[in-house]
């Protein structure tokens, strides 16, 4: 494809995700009464197999899992193990694909979208609020960030539409500068939802990434509103279980609150060395549930 030609009526400058702040809704109250759903990432918890794994997690009151990639051939056997508890799927982590969606190469874009669809499907399987998606990481695109928000209007209501089909969401992710140059905060990822029109388009949150990029956590999940599908979470400074950093969520908390926030806060973090995680994860999710209540309004 033509550059030139594909981006002739493109405005010059940041582009959308790089410079366009959404305006923040106003909330005299809360839309609804907030509920903290603690979750982990399947590889996170620790146990043999997830049977185990989802024992350990109902044990220590938790809500949701959230799986990786697309496990489109284990519907059967995570339906089966989830059908009696109250453990739900939250999400599907699934990335950037190689950054194929944003790609020039139209064969490699038709591959994303495609494959993404099919998380999508398996999302709407489980049930699952929506499929992770981050637009592309460093080195895996040189287009410019305007051009970026160029291609992903063709991408997004495509995907969009079809995640609506599905019953279930795409999550744009905003990452540290440190992993990628486009969609930082969390903003950006509401003005390209805007800009997409589809009610399949949400975005999440990751405390780790806004801890680094956010100037006010609370404002920033108030702008999100009710397009905030999901929260990862992690220590501060080391990306670990929650509380290995003396970590502090209070004012964030309080922009969840004040939204109504309903979803889950899911656990996207390592294990400092030493550290136990059948013994850390409970005293990590017992740590966040006083922080919740901490965090008045």
């Amino acid at each position: 494809m033509d550059r030139s030609k594909f981006f002739k009526s493109m405005i010059g400058g940041a582009g959308l995700a790089a410079g366009l702040a959404a305006k923040a809704k106003s909330y005299a109250a809360p839309p609804k009464q907030a509920q903290l759903n603690l979750c982990s990432q399947e590889g996170r918890l620790p146990g043999n197999g997830l049977r185990e794994k989802v024992a350990n997690l109902v044990a220590w009151g938790g809500k949701g899992i959230e799986f990786g990639g697309n496990p489109g051939g284990r519907i059967k056997e995570i339906q089966e193990i989830l059908a009696d508890t109250p453990i739900r799927v939250s999400a599907l982590c699934w990335g950037s694909c190689n950054g194929d969606l944003v790609s020039m190469d139209m064969k490699k874009r038709r591959s994303g979208i495609d494959q993404l669809k099919s998380a999508l499907e398996t999302a709407g399987a489980l049930k699952a609020n929506g499929v992770i998606f981050v637009p592309c990481f460093h080195g895996q695109s040189d287009l410019k960030p305007a051009e970026l928000d160029k291609v992903l209007a063709e991408v997004l209501p495509e995907v969009g539409a079809h995640a609506v089909e599905c019953g279930t969401h795409v999550l744009l992710e905003p990452l540290q500068a440190a992993e990628t140059f486009y969609l930082n905060r969390l903003e950006q990822a509401v003005a390209l939802c805007e800009a997409a029109k589809s009610p399949g388009i949400a975005i999440m949150g990751d405390f780790f990434h806004m801890n680094r990029q956010e100037r006010d956590e609370r404002k920033a999940f108030v702008t999100a509103g009710d397009r905030l599908l999901h929260v990862h979470t992690a220590s501060r400074k080391t990306r670990t279980i929650p509380g290995s950093d003396k970590d502090n969520y209070v004012d964030g908390f309080r922009g969840l609150k004040k939204i109504g926030y309903q979803q889950f806060v899911s656990l996207e973090c390592g294990v400092k060395r030493g550290f136990d995680p059948m013994k850390q994860i409970p005293e990590c999710f017992r740590m966040m549930e006083r922080q919740w209540e901490a965090a008045t309004i």
